[in-house]
């Protein structure tokens, strides 16, 4: 039981700042100078959206406790050597962010799902941080799918999974959650590398394409979905790999 709270706790204890931070960006002077877009933000907005954001997190709490229950036994929080923290807290953070790639962009590219389901989320084109649940709840449940892949996997192969790397990942994958939906220039992310800052996820919200990538960036550019504006227009990496062909061609004619 101890480890369901304190799993529901880190999830709870997070989305409780990221509250606070959104109150403060609305209602204070603080971050005015460090907007990404100049698009003013609308309170009402944010208080209009809140019974989803509340919805998802009775969801996060719910799905907390009936998907960790039955398996609480697999769980262990015995100290971890520093080899087992590493490799365990690597795999959630890996596994689920791939995952959470190509859900994302196949959220975009699939224009039924990105009409009925995605669309919803990006109704915040210029968001603050508890917007990152902002979400229509089958995308919610369906982004959690890397997240039990991974637990799966290493319970299945090790026979227990450690708590404390769970731990780091939780707390880390909702913090930085907070941060990239922002609307702010990164505060810690840009110093992480290979870490996807709030300039990159902000410009996804901006300009509704590319940039599917959250935790780790690189996705993008192995994918060639990292946007680039090039003379005033956004465009990935793969449709100006394809300009530049087609130029060649144009040019070889």
């Amino acid at each position: 039981m101890k480890i369901v709270i304190i799993t529901l706790s880190i999830a709870l204890v997070c989305n409780l700042l990221g509250f606070i931070y959104s109150y403060t960006i609305l209602y204070s002077k603080w971050f005015n100078n460090k907007r990404l877009q100049s698009i003013k933000y609308k309170p009402s907005d944010f208080w209009e959206r809140l019974p989803l954001i509340g919805f998802n997190i009775l969801l996060l709490i719910l799905f907390t406790l009936g998907g960790m229950w039955p398996v609480k036994d697999y769980f262990t929080m015995e100290a971890p050597s520093v080899l087992t923290f590493i490799w365990q807290f690597a795999a959630f953070m890996l596994i689920d962010d791939v995952y959470f790639y190509f859900f994302h962009r196949y959220n975009h590219e699939n224009k039924w799902l990105y009409k009925k389901i995605h669309r919803i989320h990006h109704k915040a084109f210029n968001p603050i941080p508890l917007e990152y649940l902002y979400v229509h709840p089958l995308e919610w449940m369906g982004g959690t799918v890397g997240i039990a892949a991974t637990a799966a996997l290493i319970g299945f192969t090790m026979g227990e999974i450690n708590c404390w790397p769970f731990w780091a990942f939780a707390l880390v994958r909702n913090l930085h959650e907070l941060e990239i939906h922002s609307g702010l220039k990164s505060i810690f992310s840009q110093y992480i590398p290979f870490n996807g800052t709030t300039e990159h996820h902000d410009l996804h919200h901006a300009k509704l394409k590319g940039n599917y990538a959250s935790t780790f960036s690189f996705w993008d550019k192995l994918f060639k979905t990292d946007l680039h504006i090039v003379d005033g227009k956004c465009r990935t990496k793969a449709q100006l790999d394809e300009m530049g062909q087609l130029q060649e061609e144009k040019a070889a004619a």
